[in-house]
């Protein structure tokens, strides 16, 4: 980096943050918010985050995760004292937020069980996706489900909760490598698909709010103490890798093309991975109503593979943060989950820190 700045090593520490409870006490027939494989998943940097919220931010009443993916962060901080703000752009992704982060009612689990022995035939998903993403068998009953599930559902919130559910027992079966850019040539998964509880602390969720709305535009809406940013890296769309649970989670059965079965993603495409990602990040940061930004961003601006290359620069990122407040500048290293293409070999990731001035 070419801006003087100070760079802090932080331990990962298995201790638990004051802020924060943690229970992964698994219970039998239920799955858990962190029980999915996603790109950029925070799951392992919960304990790195923890502990720079701890060291800097103080006490903390608001934490506001906007680009929220699986929720994994904002799950990590939602407690009764702190009130969550969770947002995600992609329908899938804002189905399982609700569910997990602003469910305050005990599921009907009567209807999980009914969807689990439901008798099926072709359908749009086993036509479409059938001996590809899944097995047949598997996919016939998915598209059964999710038919099945408009016409059982007694409110939006039940209607989320279902699809939740569906979205993640799909991931169990799903003949991948966790994402849904390819699918596998020789179908290794073949086991039934089955539907779990999701296992929610409901007494946590009464005053969380959340969104699905374009991150740069719910930004001036909104105000909280902790904002935390974790948007896209590089020019690879989320939309194009998961744009089969996108098509499962609205069910509109569009029409899909080429051997990936890709419906048309125009409408979800992110700034944040095309060449105006600064400008966006930017207006972000400008907009920013809140005490303390977290905005993690890891080192692959140099990377092997052009398209796994950092859309903003370090010294655009210091730039665009010093205007905002005082920033400090944490990493660690670790493993990601890529999408198995590219060399990820060094990987740090950083997060910038930034106290903004009052």
């Amino acid at each position: 980096m070419s801006n003087t700045q100070n760079i802090s090593k932080v331990n990962h520490s298995i201790e638990k943050s004051p802020n924060v409870v943690v229970s992964d006490t698994p219970r039998s027939g239920y799955f858990q918010l962190k029980n999915r494989r996603y790109l950029g998943n925070k799951y392992k940097l919960l304990g790195f985050i923890e502990d720079i919220v701890d060291q800097k931010c103080g006490e903390v009443k608001s934490f506001c995760d906007i680009f929220a993916g699986t929720g994994v962060v904002g799950e990590r901080f939602n407690t009764k004292n702190i009130d969550v703000i969770s947002n995600d752009f992609l329908s899938a992704n804002y189905a399982c937020l609700q569910t997990f982060l602003n469910t305050v009612q005990t599921l009907d689990t009567e209807k999980i069980q009914y969807l689990n022995n439901i008798v099926v035939d072709d359908n749009y998903f086993s036509e479409n996706f059938g001996n590809r993403y899944f097995s047949m068998e598997n996919a016939k009953k998915i598209g059964a489900i999710r038919e099945e599930i408009d016409n059982i559902v007694d409110s939006q919130q039940e209607k989320n909760n279902l699809i939740c559910s569906l979205l993640y027992a799909v991931d169990k079966v799903a003949n991948t490598v966790g994402h849904y850019d390819a699918f596998r040539k020789n179908m290794d998964s073949i086991k039934p698909i089955n539907l779990l509880i999701p296992n929610i602390d409901y007494s946590h969720n009464i005053n969380n709010k959340v969104y699905q709305e374009n991150a740069n535009q719910l930004i001036k809406k909104i105000s909280c103490d902790v904002l935390y940013i974790d948007p896209p890296y590089n020019s690879r769309q989320y939309s194009d890798s998961y744009h089969l649970l996108e098509n499962l989670a609205e069910w509109k059965k569009p029409d899909v093309v080429g051997i990936g079965k890709k419906m048309d993603r125009k409408h979800i495409k992110s700034d944040y991975c095309l060449k105006n990602a600064t400008n966006a990040f930017s207006d972000l940061i400008d907009n920013a109503n809140c005490k303390h930004i977290l905005f993690s961003y890891n080192n692959t601006q140099k990377s092997k593979d052009g398209r796994s290359n950092a859309r903003i620069s370090d010294d655009d990122i210091l730039d665009i943060l010093n205007n905002k407040g005082k920033v400090d500048i944490f990493e660690m290293s670790y493993k990601a989950f890529t999408t198995g293409k590219s060399n990820s070999d060094g990987n740090t990731e950083r997060i910038f820190y930034c106290k903004v001035k009052q």
